[in-house]
């Protein structure tokens, strides 16, 4: 078996094969030309979008051509695949701006012009689908692909119910057209995608074979990525974590990696690092013998931030993360304490008396004036990062980060953040 499938292998990476042997094989034999694709449903990836390309990436490495699509076509048209209901339609220039955001974020993984025979390529399925009358995609494909065998497939079945129109329903023939397409102009041999893709991914292997005879061509999938609890994996409080750091600030991508829990981080590490075998099973040994240094958990966020964002990114997030563990938020920037405090507690009070006793009851932050009190000339409220011993303080303007909000934090780690009316 050869190195890259044993990697796979142990990193729980493969589900479904057409051929276990003729992948072996091929990546045996030759440089193989792979691709995996995305349709471009936003203008960011998220993490769930990361598996499959990061699995390209891993053959890369191993000394294949990747070719990374971004459907700018099917995503004219939209993938039923396993949704409850058909998608909206995007219109074509929002299509196109989402297309952009996205190849500048393969551009961050893949290698694409090292002057090598394993640079990634990337391509837009738009250039080849926009040229195919309708004559030409009923005689050419359509012939070849009996209604029945659609209706067979699971993510055609499990819409029948609630209804699928024509175009979606259509929407595995295009799929099998880039695959198609991409073995006739990038010698393509291989489809990588997630597990709801097989039925996309065989049907291109079955009109290849109905249009040209064409054999040599496999498919594999990935395993849907789940926390050890069997809840989806993906997703912070705050929604989807995105790739672009206007969605999700590089800090808050550090923080949703270094808090996964220890039944996750191995795993997660396997799956989304290129760490060795030997470093995480390392870092396993760790998690079971000192588990609150928590080094797997601190390893899984610095590869994944360096990854998607930057060294430059990642030393940021760290500093972000110990002024708020220390408490000296002083040393943060404005903009970097908005980062810092998104999933903090909030809360609005009245500009009429600022005096510090009536803000903190008012926010919440202390449950009675009397408690106030005690907890001001206590020591334990903090204004910005500055004690406050003063019952008769009085919040100014300065207070006011940007005229807005002021951080307020109570004991050691209790942040609070409070704007005004």
């Amino acid at each position: 078996m050869s190195e890259l499938i044993k990697d796979l292998k142990w990193r729980g990476l493969l589900y479904q094969t057409t051929s276990e042997e003729n992948i072996e094989k091929l990546v045996n034999e030759e440089v193989v030309s792979l691709y995996c694709g995305t349709d471009p449903t936003a203008d960011s990836l998220h993490i769930g979008h990361l598996v499959p390309f990061l699995v390209l990436k891993r053959f890369q490495e191993y000394g294949h051509r990747p070719v990374v699509l971004v459907g700018g076509g099917t995503g004219m048209i939209g993938d039923p695949s396993f949704k409850a209901s058909e998608r909206d339609l995007i219109s074509k220039e929002q299509l196109d701006k989402n297309v952009e955001g996205i190849e500048r974020q393969l551009h961050k993984i893949f290698d694409f012009d090292k002057g090598e025979e394993t640079d990634a390529i990337l391509v837009n399925n738009y250039d080849w689908l926009k040229d195919i009358s309708l004559i030409s995609f009923l005689r050419d494909y359509g012939k070849h692909v009996g209604v029945n065998y659609l209706l067979a497939k699971d993510a055609i079945q499990s819409r029948l119910e609630t209804g699928i129109s024509y175009t979606e329903f259509t929407y595995t023939i295009i799929q099998a057209i880039d695959f198609a397409h991409l073995n006739q102009h990038n010698n393509v041999k291989i489809q990588v995608g997630g597990s709801d893709q097989w039925g996309n991914i065989v049907s291109g292997i079955d009109l290849m074979r109905r249009t040209h005879g064409i054999t040599d061509t496999e498919g594999l999938t990935i395993p849907l990525v789940t926390k050890a609890d069997g809840s989806k994996f993906g997703k912070s409080e705050g929604g989807n974590v995105w790739l672009d750091p206007e969605k999700t600030s590089p800090y808050e991508f550090y923080q949703f990696w270094i808090n996964q829990n220890d039944e996750d981080v191995i795993k997660f590490l396997k799956i989304f690092t290129f760490l060795s075998k030997n470093e995480i099973e390392a870092l396993e040994d760790s998690v079971k013998t000192e588990p609150h240094l928590r080094k797997a958990q601190n390893a899984l966020a610095d590869e994944m931030t360096k990854l998607i964002h930057s060294e430059e990114a990642l030393q940021e997030a760290k500093n972000i993360s110990k002024a708020l563990f220390s408490g000296d938020i002083k040393s943060l920037t404005t903009d970097q304490l908005r980062d810092a405090m998104k999933e903090a507690p909030s809360a609005t009070v009245s500009n009429e008396d600022l005096n510090l006793v009536n803000v903190i009851v008012e926010a919440g932050i202390s449950p009675s004036r009397r408690q106030a009190r005690e907890d001001i000339t206590n020591g334990a409220i903090y204004v910005n990062g500055d004690r406050q011993q003063d019952v008769n303080y009085v919040i100014s303007d300065n207070d006011k980060l940007d005229g807005e909000f002021t951080v307020f934090r109570r004991g050691k780690r209790k942040y609070t953040v409070v704007s005004y009316n």
